[in-house]
């Protein structure tokens, strides 16, 4: 076998992705509010990127000073005009608010939620007179979980502070009675009898499905608690009507510590005018960025190789930077133009006249790829008349009428949740009655899946729904 040295060259085609094009990747994936930190980092970091906005605010100040500047020195001020103006020293905020172009935000008139551990804590404060029990509350109230039940067992509460079982017990039985009712409780159990009290129930069957037939209850086993309890099926169902009116988590309607609430920012917004939809891609909260002619200028005027390299680099990224952000906003233009284009009877009849549509068909229409409408798409919403719904709501599944076309399976499960709304309690639909229903009206459908959609949009079973 003959070894040794060679060199032989060989040609190939590998598709390599540059740091600018990853950057532009990205940037078409992010939604407003991830876009907006994403530039904020930006300006930080690259010299050349400026914001308009601040740049404008600053001219107009630096034209403000001129002509402050330029007014004629003989002019004479008439102090007595002006101390008669200002003679009230009160304070004017919105009459300031008028004059000037800063308005007061809604954000002005609107007070910070509390969240129910402060709230508790000023039910204590009044309510307790020792600083022991003061002492023993505050502790109880600092161990409810996010649902506002307590968290530990007394004995604990007992060994930690050191202080009789009985004087916490106490301490909590007057936590309970603090709005809102139910908080406190050490299950759910205890958090719906508190409530049974506090409304007066005085029917002794109502607390016994409490505490022992809450999952009868939620499985809809009337006729099994109707035949232990020795009661008819109607008044169990009564006795249902009134728990299930009941608050599982006391704490609902209050911030909590693990709350990260975030509000949708819709990325579009299609309106319609005069009978036309208009398009409206949602950029007015970003900054509007420009190159620094300063920077620019150093660029060549400066004889230090390695700074000039590096300013070079700076430049082209933010040239690329903004050149990637108006090719974001063309890309989704032309998405929700597509979007509308096929989906035109939704925007004018509502969700059951949703089409099918695949990630496919919008590519084709403004000639690019899959996986581009794919990124457009990812993580944002389009603002519409009739609501407000995630781009990818639009690109629904296909199942086949009897007639040869297709409907989508939102509109499928829109006249499924139709149809169990209008059915009869007494008699509810079954899954294959809906198929039924449905095969009438040319939408060839299966049992199972009704019942998959009917998962999805979490609908009980018929037996669940059924009403005594």
């Amino acid at each position: 076998m003959k070894m040794g040295f060679e060199l032989n060259l060989l040609q190939t085609q590998k598709l390599i992705m540059t740091p600018e094009l990853r950057q532009a990747i990205q940037i078409l994936q992010f939604n407003n509010v991830e876009l907006m930190e994403f530039i904020d980092k930006q300006l930080e970091v690259n010299p050349f990127l400026e914001s308009v906005d601040n740049k404008s605010q600053e001219f107009n100040s630096d034209e403000e000073k001129t002509e402050f500047d330029n007014k004629d020195d003989s002019d004479e001020i008439d102090w007595k005009d002006i101390t008669e103006k200002y003679d009230d020293l009160s304070y004017k905020a919105y009459e300031k608010a008028k004059d000037t172009d800063d308005k007061q935000s809604f954000e002005s008139y609107t007070s910070k939620k509390m969240s129910i551990k402060d709230y508790l804590m000023v039910q204590l404060g009044v309510s307790v007179k020792t600083n022991k029990e003061k002492r023993i509350g505050e502790f109880i109230i600092e161990s409810l979980d996010n649902k506002g039940y307590l968290g530990c067992s007394l004995q604990d509460i007992s060994l930690l502070l050191n202080e009789d079982i009985v004087e916490v017990e106490r301490v909590l039985r007057l936590i309970q009675t603090f709005d809102p009712i139910g908080v406190g409780a050490r299950n759910l159990s205890e958090c719906l009898m508190i409530q049974l009290k506090e409304k007066g129930i005085q029917d002794k069957n109502a607390y016994i499905i409490v505490e022992k037939y809450l999952e009868e209850i939620a499985t809809n086993k009337i006729q099994k608690i109707a035949k232990d309890l020795h009661i008819t099926v109607s008044r169990v169902q009564s006795i249902c009507d009134i728990i299930k009116m009941l608050e599982p988590k006391p704490s609902r309607g209050f911030i909590v510590d693990s709350d990260n609430i975030r509000y949708i920012v819709p990325d579009v917004t299609v309106e319609k005018i005069n009978g036309e939809y208009i398009i409206i891609v949602n950029d007015n909260n970003l900054p509007l960025l420009s190159i620094s002619s300063y920077y620019k200028n150093m660029v060549n005027t400066l004889d230090d190789k390695e700074a000039n390299k590096f300013l070079s680099d700076k430049l082209n990224s933010s040239m690329w930077l903004i050149k990637s952000i108006e090719q974001r906003r063309m890309t989704l233009y032309k998405v929700a133009e597509s979007i509308l284009k096929f989906q035109r009877k939704f925007f004018d009849e509502g969700r059951t006249a949703l089409k099918p549509l695949i990630l496919k068909d919008v590519a084709d229409d403004i000639g690019v790829h899959e996986s581009t409408v794919s990124r457009a798409t990812n993580g944002k919403y389009m603002q519409t008349p009739i609501g407000l719904f995630e781009l990818k709501y639009f690109f629904a599944s296909s199942i086949n009428e009897t007639d040869g076309d297709g409907v989508s399976s939102t509109s499928v499960k829109t006249q499924i949740k139709e149809l169990i709304e209008n059915e009869n309690p007494q008699k509810t639909l079954s899954d294959q009655k809906i198929a039924e229903m449905l095969s009438t009206s040319g939408i060839n459908i299966s049992r199972r899946t009704v019942a998959k959609y009917r998962d999805e949009m979490r609908i009980c079973s018929s037996s669940m729904r059924r009403r005594y």
